[in-house]
Parts: C-alpha cells; sequence; structure tokens
C-alpha cells in the first residue's frame, strides 16, 4: 500500500488527481485507500482547502 505525502501541497495535487481519474467521491476514496477521511480534511483546511462534493476535489 502505498502512502500519502505528508507536505499538504503535494497531498492536495495528490488527492485531487485520484478523486478526479479513479474516485467518484471522496468517501470512495477513502474507503478504498484506508484513509482517515477526517484528518485528511483536516490537513487540507489547514492550507485553506475544502472538498466540493459537487466538483469532487479539494478547492
Amino acid at each position: 500500500m502505498w502512502e500519502l505525502p505528508k507536505d499538504p501541497m503535494l497531498l492536495l495535487s495528490v488527492v485531487n488527481t485520484k478523486l478526479r481519474d479513479f474516485y467518484p467521491t471522496l468517501d470512495a476514496f477513502c474507503d478504498e485507500t484506508s484513509t482517515d477521511k477526517d484528518a485528511l480534511v483536516d490537513k487540507l483546511k489547514g492550507i485553506d482547502y475544502e472538498y466540493d462534493s459537487s466538483a469532487n476535489q479539494f478547492v
């Protein structure tokens, strides 16, 4: 299993790419990759990004 980047900006890029290319929702991404959704959302909120379900990406 691969590990998500620790750097928030790299994390943003990787997660948005995965959401765009492979997963229909953030929940699907978190379930399939065993990612703690709350921790992910909090980390990206720390750099002023929030998940937009209609766009299926962090904006």
